[in-house]
């Protein structure tokens, strides 16, 4: 075969495998346009049902709500310009320790909605109480209830009477006698001595509807 026909098959050759790869190479192109196209469609269109999942998947959750027996109880806080006692009533669950539960939940505070202020100094917590046969209650406060008290005359008036009045609710009690770190102290602030066993007063307390804005 001579030169010059030899350089053409080649070139023949050459270019009809270029016309191949074109063609497969468009082929290539249009196949996974076409995937791409119906992958879309298919997560348009295609919706997969949720199946829920069984109860027993799922932790039990922990109850909430009050069940079971409770009683209510009435709080003292201060109204919100810290000027006299509101009573606030409050359901907590039934138990032994009544008077021990009750002086929790005031140490706890008042309810957010109710635009009342609390009458005990934050921090302080309730060390010990004990209730007497002759209607005497000693109770015991930790050392916040001096360290971290705001003082003047009416706020400490205040945080003794709402203690007082609170825990004299119960017909067991009529009087209380108070502790700090299990020793009598003389006042909390100056303003009211707790050497001697304190009776509730009514006094302070406000009558009616409270509204505070």
């Amino acid at each position: 075969m001579k030169p010059a026909s030899v350089r053409h098959v080649a070139v023949m050759v050459i270019f009809a495998m270029t016309v191949m790869l074109l063609l497969t190479g468009c082929g290539a192109m249009d196949t996974l346009s076409t995937i791409k196209e119906r992958f879309n469609n298919d997560q348009r269109q295609v919706e997969l049902p949720v199946e829920p999942l069984p109860e027993e998947f799922f932790p039990p959750m922990e109850e909430t709500s009050l069940t079971g027996d409770v009683v209510e109880v009435t709080l003292y806080f201060a109204d919100g310009y810290g000027q006299s006692l509101v009573a606030e009533s409050r359901l907590i669950p039934k138990t032994v320790g009544i008077a021990r539960a009750t002086i929790n939940e005031l140490l706890s505070g008042p309810s957010p909605e109710s635009g009342l202020l609390p009458t005990v100094p934050y921090g302080t917590k309730l060390k010990d109480i004990n209730v007497k046969e002759d209607g005497l209650v000693i109770v015991d406060f930790s050392s916040e209830l001096i360290d971290n008290h705001a003082g003047g005359d009416l706020g400490e008036t205040l945080t003794v009477y709402s203690i007082v009045n609170t825990l004299t609710q119960f017909p067991t009690v009529d009087r209380v006698q108070f502790l700090v770190e299990g020793q009598i102290v003389e006042t909390i602030a100056g303003a009211v001595s707790l050497s001697q066993e304190i009776y509730p007063d009514s006094s302070l307390v406000m009558t009616g509807n409270y509204s505070y804005q």
